[in-house]
């Protein structure tokens, strides 16, 4: 999956932010926070080739039913879609 703006992930104070970098700066409106399964979901983004490929590393990962990683899956990646990031 194409990652579209620069970010740049950070731990602070245990926080984990995506804070834009380089031209991203002017188009986004902050920080972006992520909790575990979104740091996880990042981190696997750009070697992901499909949903498919994250929900198995999902359910290799987390003690979760295929359903339930399915709809968490699919709500991260459509926010990262209305924020214009994927």
């Amino acid at each position: 999956m194409k990652i579209k703006k620069e970010l740049v992930k950070r731990d602070v104070a245990g926080d984990i932010i995506l804070v834009p970098v380089g031209k991203t700066v002017y188009d986004s409106n902050g920080l972006f926070v992520l909790n575990e399964l979104g740091e996880f979901l990042w981190d696997r983004l750009e070697a992901a080739d499909s949903e498919e490929a994250l929900l198995g590393a999902v359910l290799e990962e987390y003690e979760v039913t295929e359903e339930i990683a399915r709809e968490d899956i699919r709500k991260f990646l459509n926010r990262l879609r209305e924020l214009g990031i994927l």
